[in-house]
């Protein structure tokens, strides 16, 4: 056990209060409701729900996920699947595409790891190099490994609004009659991630930017079933745009993830009727530790949370917080009234931020400290280890 786990340990059963600063921390409660409110939707809208990984990188709640009704999880790195594998996580999704030979093998390497387990690993391409490369590496494997009939499942990524990796609809033809040209790969659907659309911030906008995300889906269906080929599972969808998804009757499968910690930036956007009530439930622990005649510092700076969506929010039990937080260095942040107020915290006041993006600044930390019982009156109840830390290969 390292010093840091040593240290973090002593704290289980500890009030609240006695945290150090600054620390990643848990309301176990908040997220435990998420979670089955997730788990509820799902089961209401008979539609799967597969997780995304990346944002916890811990197999302790990957396994919480999987005990609530999730078929699997979602990753983005094949050493995040390597991890949760090793941690006995046997249905993982690498939702991305894999092209280096070396990685493709260690790939390869998981769907033998896992098949005594029943388990099975999936995979994303939008290239007919990405695929071949895919075969090979399956067909090495399976002539140097001890499980010959094991095989990988196989979607092909669609485009559908997000501007990054994907194909267009007629290019899913021809990867998908290439898939099924090799023994050791399964098609068995389609990718159709928008990433963008989670975060506009009307429900309209979102409504119109999953809507041609359905029609270009709709039209590779098509496409596909006009030569025979069986569509499959549709799987994509994030937590900004999951209850359209879910309504749309195209999709099976869900892939949202942040709603298990909900982050600053999520909580701008328009809330969809629809849609969970889902809580803030990952932050930042912070102390005073200056206090001057208009500003206050902390002792929490870029390196405890991630500032690719914005700064993060000073967290208000009540309606509206007192305080903004801005920029304030590496180590540092900087507290000043919101509009309307005066009042600065005094030395020594512990505060509690909400990251603007969950998923980097989680990978900022090596572990998080689960609270039960709220965060003013709370106790210590587990140290998580965000096992997949640096897991970027």
């Amino acid at each position: 056990m390292s010093n840091l786990s040593s240290r973090l340990s002593e704290l289980i059963g500890k009030p609240v209060h006695q945290i150090d600063t600054p620390a990643l921390v848990i309301d176990l409660d908040a997220m435990k409701r998420n979670l089955g409110r997730m788990a509820e939707f799902a089961k209401k809208h008979h539609i799967r729900w597969r997780p995304h990984a990346k944002l916890h990188k811990s197999v302790l709640l990957a396994k919480m996920q999987l005990k609530a009704g999730a078929v699997g999880v979602c990753v983005q790195k094949t050493s995040e699947a390597e991890i949760m594998v090793a941690g006995g996580v046997h249905n993982v999704y690498i939702s991305n595409e894999v092209i280096a030979p070396a990685k493709l093998a260690r790939v390869a390497a998981l769907t033998q790891a896992v098949a005594p387990h029943q388990g099975q690993i999936a995979m994303a391409v939008d290239s007919l190099e990405g695929v071949t490369r895919l075969a090979q590496a399956m067909t090495e494997a399976r002539i140097g490994g001890r499980s010959p009939a094991t095989v990988i499942d196989v979607f092909v990524e669609l485009d559908v609004g997000q501007g990054r990796c994907g194909v267009e609809p007629g290019m899913a033809l021809s990867l998908a009659m290439e898939i099924r040209k090799h023994p050791a790969l399964r098609f068995v659907g389609l990718q159709a991630y928008h990433g963008k659309a989670q975060h506009l911030r009307s429900a309209q906008e979102r409504r119109v930017a999953i809507a041609s995300a359905v029609d270009a889906v709709v039209a590779t269906r098509q496409l596909l079933e006009a030569q025979g080929l069986r569509a499959g599972l549709v799987t994509g969808s994030g937590t900004g745009s999951l209850v359209l998804e879910a309504a749309s009757g195209v999709y099976g499968e869900l892939q949202a993830g942040s709603f298990m910690f909900m982050d600053a930036d999520y909580a701008q956007n328009e809330r969809d009727p629809a849609q969970p009530q889902f809580e803030h439930a990952l932050f930042v622990k912070t102390q005073v530790i200056s206090v001057h005649s208009g500003h206050a510092v902390c002792d929490a700076g870029h390196k405890s949370h991630a500032i690719d969506s914005g700064l993060p929010k000073v967290h208000a039990f009540d309606e509206k917080s007192q305080l903004e937080y801005f920029n304030g260095g590496d180590e540092h942040g900087i507290l000043r009234p919101s509009e309307g107020n005066t009042r600065l915290p005094g030395l020594g006041q512990m505060l509690w931020l909400v990251p603007g993006h969950c998923d980097p600044t989680v990978n900022l930390h090596d572990a998080m400290i689960g609270v039960k019982g709220g965060l003013r009156q709370g106790t210590v109840e587990r140290i998580i280890a965000v096992d997949a830390r640096g897991a970027m290969t």
